[in-house]
């Protein structure tokens, strides 16, 4: 009893001794108030830390020798980053393309493309059915006198090959979609003939694309002509900026109609990809093809601005190939707003 007694007595002349000491850091702590304090660890290896406000900026690209050729294989030493002019630091670099792939496929549907729309659901579907792997996934969007979801985010080829069936022709004056209930991507429409190309871009940037991770692309099929878009071609290009997508558009053209090369060009140029021409129905699953390429052979980087401020405005980026080769990349991008935030 009295060896008891001594045992309760100690231990609680003991508590406030041990009420003084800190208390052990749970599981993990030490590592995360290192990477707050942004203090190296010789256990972390080669993985960077960053304090938490910093902005990592990535860009996909991919390079071209004077031919036109994909170059694969380069290091990142070989590349030099500006943004406004100010040399960046590439803290990321990877020659890999296993990141997770979304593809927005756009078909005009509008009365100028008539002819050509049948054509162009069959060569999209093979398209996607080379393109997909497992991992990866893909929607369909119709736009003429409305946008509308034909198939919703999906890596079945199966039930894009049926939303690619869904297009039809559309210039119903009175607006509505002759395929029902769209989905859950906003619809555009109007009361009057048009081609809702903007509207189209914006929404698969702006509802699905730029809720998406790893690598994004949008593919538009048309012939360049927006008609009644609520939205302008800044918009589009803006949002697909912000969600971080490379824009390819096949311009189709078809000696009754004119096309707008310039638009699509400032469309595709601005993020990343590039306008394809095909003046023959025939020579659009070869475009596909070199598409399909690109994506496969894309590089990218990660980069911290040396400019701290976070004023959501944008900011031109140009990557530079020391060995002389064309880069496709994005013209920039667009930081966070921390004032925007704060309010």
């Amino acid at each position: 009893m009295r060896t008891l007694i001594l045992t309760l007595a100690l231990a609680i002349l003991a508590l406030p001794v041990l009420a003084q000491q800190p208390a052990a850091p749970p599981a993990g702590q030490k590592n995360a108030d290192r990477d707050q304090e942004n203090i190296p660890d010789k256990d972390q290896g080669k993985i960077p830390v960053f304090r938490k406000n910093v902005t990592v900026v990535n860009v996909l690209f991919t390079v071209k020798d004077k031919h036109g050729v994909l170059v694969p294989h380069l290091e990142k030493d070989r590349f030099e980053l500006l943004e406004e002019g100010q040399p960046q630091t590439i803290k990321y670099f990877s020659a890999e393309t296993d990141q997770p792939l979304t593809i927005g496929l756009l078909i005009d549907s509008s009365k100028s493309m008539e002819r050509t729309l049948p054509e162009e659901k069959i060569v999209a579907g093979g398209f996607l059915q080379k393109v997909l792997t497992e991992k990866d996934l893909a929607f369909v969007i119709s736009f003429d006198i409305s946008v509308d979801l034909l198939q919703d985010l999906t890596n079945s080829t199966r039930l894009l090959r049926a939303g690619l069936e869904k297009a039809r022709i559309n210039t119903n004056t009175v607006g509505m979609s002759p395929m029902g209930n769209p989905g859950p991507v906003p619809t555009a429409g109007g009361q009057n003939k048009g081609t809702l190309l903007f509207d189209a871009a914006y929404l698969a940037a702006d509802e699905v694309l730029g809720r998406q991770s790893g690598r994004k692309a949008m593919v538009i099929l048309t012939d360049g002509d927006d008609v009644g878009s609520k939205l302008r071609l800044k918009d589009a290009i803006e949002a697909a900026q912000k969600a971080d997508v490379v824009t390819y558009v096949l311009l189709i053209t078809d000696p009754m109609y004119g096309s707008n090369y310039g638009d699509m060009s400032k469309l595709a140029e601005q993020t990343g990809g590039r306008i394809i021409r095909v003046n023959r129905v025939d020579k659009m699953d070869k475009a596909f093809a070199e598409i399909s390429d690109e994506l496969r052979s894309q590089y990218s980087i990660g980069f911290s601005s040396t400019n701290p401020v976070n004023d959501g405005k944008f900011r031109r980026i140009e990557l530079k190939s020391k060995d002389g080769y064309k880069i496709q990349a994005r013209r920039g991008y667009y930081p966070p707003n921390d004032n925007a935030a704060s309010r």
